[in-house]
């Protein structure tokens, strides 16, 4: 049987291997080298990993959906860093499992949120937005501020991102829970949005 253009188009079976296969090794050309570039995989000058209280935090934030309506990509392009500072460069994210990146803007974007507003507004905005911003559609979340958090939960969680890569040390790890104890939900999504965009990155 002749491999013909014809073939392709009356043969659903083989159409679909070929263009599996195109998919496939153009994906490979593109992915493949950033696993090599130091601009993807080692971290921006300052940045650390999250301590306890902010990786829980992201926890939360990724529980509550918080990234349906926020992205935490800041795009170089004048009108975007105008209004959110530095962009958004790949390694602020390195710690990041997985990055918040993406194209949803129903909200403004949070990556350079941290240190902008105080504890205070934080507090004030989860338990009821309105109260900061009139016009805001986001919801409240008041049960953040009345779920304390479980301490022991956080040490499988960092011995598992430290088999990933995460340079957390055995005396971190053993202290984590102090860091916890007597914090609510969102004493914890605050430590997590005030981190964000503080490390070293981007062009202004």
């Amino acid at each position: 049987m002749k491999f013909t253009h014809e073939l392709v188009e009356k043969n659903i079976g083989i159409m679909m291997v070929l263009i599996i296969l195109t998919i496939s090794v153009g994906g490979l050309v593109e992915i493949v080298p950033l696993f090599n570039q130091k601009s993807t995989t080692e971290p921006v000058a300052g940045l650390e990993p999250y301590n306890p209280l902010q990786l829980t935090g992201r926890d939360i934030y990724v529980r509550e959906g918080c990234y349906n309506c926020h992205s935490q990509m800041i795009r170089p392009f004048r009108a975007e860093t105008e209004r959110y500072g530095a962009y958004s460069v790949a390694g602020e994210f390195v710690y990041d499992r997985p990055f918040q990146w993406g194209s949803k803007r129903t909200g403004p974007d949070l990556h350079r949120v941290g240190g902008r507003y105080s504890d205070e507004w934080h507090r004030v905005h989860m338990n009821n937005p309105r109260d900061v911003v009139p016009e805001s559609i986001m919801p409240a979340y008041p049960w953040l501020e009345e779920t304390v958090l479980n301490p022991e939960k956080i040490i499988p969680k960092l011995r598992a991102l430290r088999l990933l890569g995460d340079p957390y040390t055995d005396e971190q790890i053993e202290q984590a829970p102090a860091m916890l104890e007597g914090k609510s939900e969102l004493d914890a999504i605050i430590a997590y949005l005030q981190i964000l965009g503080t490390a070293g990155g981007g062009v202004q």
